[in-house]
């Protein structure tokens, strides 16, 4: 279903944004970009680290609100 689309999630580095960012990954492994707004710099610090250590050939954008 999100196969080769991209998805965008409001509110990305709280605790839903990040299980539904985990479950995309693992359910849905050809999905094209995943889009994450946050206005928390350090939460998206520590969720790209932890995103980009796992599966690197996804690419994770962060934008601050």
């Amino acid at each position: 279903m999100l196969n080769f689309k991209s998805v965008l999630i409001t509110g990305g580095t709280g605790s839903f944004g990040k299980k539904f960012t985990k479950m995309i990954f693992e359910r849905y492994p050809d999905v094209a970009r995943i889009v994450i707004y946050s206005r928390d710099e350090l939460k998206q610090y520590e969720m790209s680290q932890e995103f980009l250590k796992r599966i690197s050939k996804y690419q994770v954008f962060y934008r601050r609100c």
